[in-house]
């Protein structure tokens, strides 16, 4: 049984058995739709056999016959007439999921596209960090705006937050809260996934077909992870010692390996930008090493450390404080050094490597491995008229207005801007974009300008954290005071968490129950 969702409500399945039906039962669904005729192909079991299977576990059943290749308006009539009656999670068959899927997006797209569709004033694609904060900063400066958060998934993850789950310093759930959790109250929330932009029509496409109209789009849906763009990665990870602090279930399994690793090979590995928290892949190595420091077994460690980048770090500012942990652990650089294929089994990594005679393919062994994997704009940006050369979706970097369309506006991951990516950069970003927003429902220009300001919180041992703050062009932007930074003063908890850009996690995780001061480059704990 082949069951693919379409929406949270909606998902279609090729032709079931009786015997399956107490298993889609088990699975949540309430209803189940049978799109084939009877007798369209030998030994195809009833309509009726399928109902009374159904209704003895409490399923209602309708059969909304209609031919492969040959749907009438009579049909997507009768198939509207059952999502609208019929209780959800509503599972339709036939004899491949083909004919359910496109009844589905042909009810919808009749549905959404209705002359008089309900035109929103601003539509948010995404509801990750970035697009949740726009809207509670748009419903901050006016809570009459109609607002349309578009975004399929059911759980909010605080991704920054997987690397101390990798640490071993939280439990992976305390990173997850439902998406209803964070939502705000006062939005529209469509639950399905975007799967294109008609910016000429002032509309996005969603994935069954309909169509959601604006006035002013606000797109932020994230940053794909490419796991299949390195040969072998995809069947590699998550055993044979291959891992990544990038996934919500595997960050539990990098806590593992480094708490079971006794000696041997651990290599960690970084793509080329643009990348999600770019800080991400060293504090993987940071804190595993300390890790291996307190347990008494660095010496038997060879950590190296794989950059596609030629530096350590993009603002040259913040590389000696690094270096300092770089030299401690004993850890070897290897720079412009791109991972290019993995074979888990065989525990061998290949990597391209430029050195004084060209570039080169390297294999090395390995016991342990962290890979962070290359990362693209969303399919359906990079194919849209939205998106830059990039495949990003192109931005004023400092209105982060659309280039070409004035009611369009992007931020956080999948936007052009050439800032960090990091959730410190979305923070910082929203406010300009609802501010900028507001002035485009009336039809005034931008009035905000965003700085390109990001953070990197680069935590290199149990209490310690390289604070990296930089705007455009790797202009150095403290939001601490100096005093605070020169460290002459200590610092109360109280105050630390008022004005910090740290994000909760840290807060909660890091520094409960402390007293801290800040140090050049560092925040320490004060024991």
């Amino acid at each position: 049984m082949d069951i693919k969702p379409l929406t949270q409500d909606f998902a279609v399945s090729p032709q079931i058995t009786v015997t399956e039906i107490p298993s889609i039962a088990a699975q949540g669904f309430k209803a189940i739709i049978c799109n084939r005729p009877d007798n369209e192909e030998k030994g195809q079991i009833a309509a009726a056999e399928l109902r009374e299977a159904a209704e003895q576990l409490g399923l209602e059943f309708a059969h909304v016959p209609a031919v492969s290749g040959a749907i009438t308006d009579a049909n997507v009539a009768a198939m509207a007439d059952a999502l609208a009656h019929l209780p959800k999670p509503i599972l339709a068959i036939c004899r491949s999921g083909a004919r359910s899927t496109k009844l589905y997006e042909l009810v919808s797209a009749r549905n959404h596209s209705a002359p008089d569709a309900r035109v929103h004033d601003v539509v948010i694609v995404g509801g990750g960090a970035a697009g949740i904060a726009t809207a509670s900063s748009l419903l901050k400066r006016n809570p009459k705006l109609d607002i349309a958060v578009i975004e399929p998934s059911e759980v909010h993850y605080y991704q920054p937050g997987w690397t101390m789950v990798g640490a071993g310093v939280f439990d992976k759930d305390f990173t997850r809260r439902t998406e209803a959790q964070v939502m705000p109250s006062r939005v529209t929330w469509i639950r399905a996934a975007a799967s294109g932009f008609a910016p000429d029509e002032n509309k996005v496409v969603l994935n069954d077909g309909g169509e959601v109209r604006y006035r002013v789009l606000v797109a932020c849906p994230g940053i794909k992870l490419d796991w299949g763009a390195i040969p072998g990665l995809a069947d590699a990870i998550g055993k044979n010692g291959v891992t990544s602090n990038y996934g919500y279930d595997l960050a539990p399994y990098t806590n593992r390996l480094v708490k079971e690793f006794k000696g041997g090979r651990a290599l960690f590995t970084q793509p080329a930008m643009p990348i999600k928290c770019a800080g991400a892949p060293q504090k993987a190595m940071y804190l595993s090493c300390h890790r291996w420091e307190k347990a008494g077994v660095l010496q038997d460690i060879d950590v190296q450390f794989h950059t596609a980048g030629a530096a350590l770090f993009g603002v040259s500012a913040y590389v000696p404080a690094l270096m300092e942990y770089v030299e401690r652990y004993c850890a070897h650089l290897n720079f412009e050094s791109k991972l290019v294929a993995i074979d888990g089994t065989a525990k061998v990594a290949t990597f391209e490597r430029k050195d004084s005679d060209g570039t080169r393919r390297v294999e090395e062994r390995f016991d342990m491995i962290h890979v962070v994997p290359p990362q693209v704009a969303p399919d359906f940006v990079r194919t849209s008229s939205l998106a830059a050369a990039s495949g990003f979706i192109e931005v004023n970097e400092a209105t982060l207005q659309h280039v070409r369309y004035p009611n369009v506006f992007a931020l956080g991951d999948a936007c052009s801007a050439s800032n960090a990516k990091t959730a410190a950069a979305a923070r910082k970003q929203a406010p300009v974009v609802a501010v900028n927003v507001l002035a485009a429902l009336e039809g005034k220009p931008p009035t905000a300008d965003y700085d390109g300001y990001g953070s990197c919180p680069l935590t290199v041992e149990a209490g310690k954290i390289v604070l990296a703050e930089f705007g455009y062009g790797g202009k150095l932007l403290p939001s601490f005071p100096n005093w605070l930074i020169d460290g002459t003063r200590p610092s109360r908890l109280s105050w630390l968490l008022k004005d910090t850009i740290l994000p909760p996690v840290y807060w909660h995780g890091m520094l409960k129950g402390r007293e801290w001061m800040v140090a050049p480059h560092a925040i320490e704990a004060a024991h």
